[in-house]
């Protein structure tokens, strides 16, 4: 059966370290994406229709307390350290980590079928056994699928930075999802992400930095130097040719 990528309304968790002024509470209902099927090659279709059962996850129906959390022993197989990438495009970066670490888990949140539909064939080509794909809103998923303290890192890398004022507030780093991802990573935990415009990094940066689940692992409490681990996608080469800087940020979750 094909997967289909589906929307739904977020329900709050009570075991989030999260405000429940009416402002926050209207910030977790805007979607920071908007939908737009883009074109699907055949190759990704049938990895839709035909990886999906191997390398996708299908999300179970909360119950009457909001939640239904996934089992990731499970789903992988074994325990290991547990990265989660959100918004992980064509899925070319989330391949190489999990190809490069086969000590660890990959699990990745995408909402655009066919950069799901790429990930599965790279998942294939590469016989990738520790990468598993959610096609969902990432704050549903982590408000009703991922247990708190699942988590050892999160990935954000080049999430949409919504350029015009009136869209700010659809970016994805806001104080409610920055509490909302502190919940769902263990203590110590890393949060890790970069992006080519350098207003959102300004505003990452604020927000981050404000926060009091996360330490700013720069010494200078600014930016970070381009990690190594982190590949050179074809998103970002385009960004390069364009004269666009990037800015990595990288935070630990407070251990109290």
């Amino acid at each position: 059966m094909p997967v289909l990528c589906y929307l739904a309304t977020p329900r709050k968790d009570d075991d989030a370290p999260m405000t429940d002024s009416p402002e926050s509470l209207r910030q977790r209902s805007i979607r920071s994406f908007v939908m737009r099927m883009g074109r699907m090659t055949d190759a990704q279709r049938r990895a839709l229709d035909e990886l999906w059962p191997r390398w996708g996850v299908d999300l179970p129906t909360p119950g009457t307390d909001g939640v239904a959390w996934l089992d990731l022993d499970g789903i992988f197989g074994r325990q290991a350290p547990r990265s989660l990438e959100i918004g992980f495009g064509d899925g070319e970066s989330l391949a190489h980590l999990a190809g490069a670490n086969p000590q660890r888990d990959y699990l990745g949140i995408e909402v655009h079928r066919p950069g799901v539909g790429h990930l599965l064939l790279l998942a294939e080509k590469q016989g990738l056994g520790n990468v598993r794909a959610i096609c969902h809103d990432a704050v549903d998923v982590l408000q009703q699928h991922i247990a708190p303290a699942m988590l050892d890192e999160v990935l954000i890398l080049f999430s949409d930075p919504w350029h015009k004022k009136r869209h700010h507030k659809r970016r994805l780093i806001q104080t409610p999802f920055v509490d909302l991802l502190a919940s769902r990573l263990r203590p110590d935990g890393l949060l890790k992400l970069a992006t080519d415009w350098e207003p959102y990094a300004q505003q990452m940066l604020e927000v981050l930095n404000a926060s009091p689940w996360f330490t700013n692992m720069s010494p200078d409490g600014g930016y970070v130097p381009r990690p190594h681990w982190r590949t050179l996608t074809r998103f970002e080469r385009r960004g390069e040719r364009l004269g666009h800087g990037v800015w990595d940020l990288a935070y630990q979750r407070n251990g109290r």
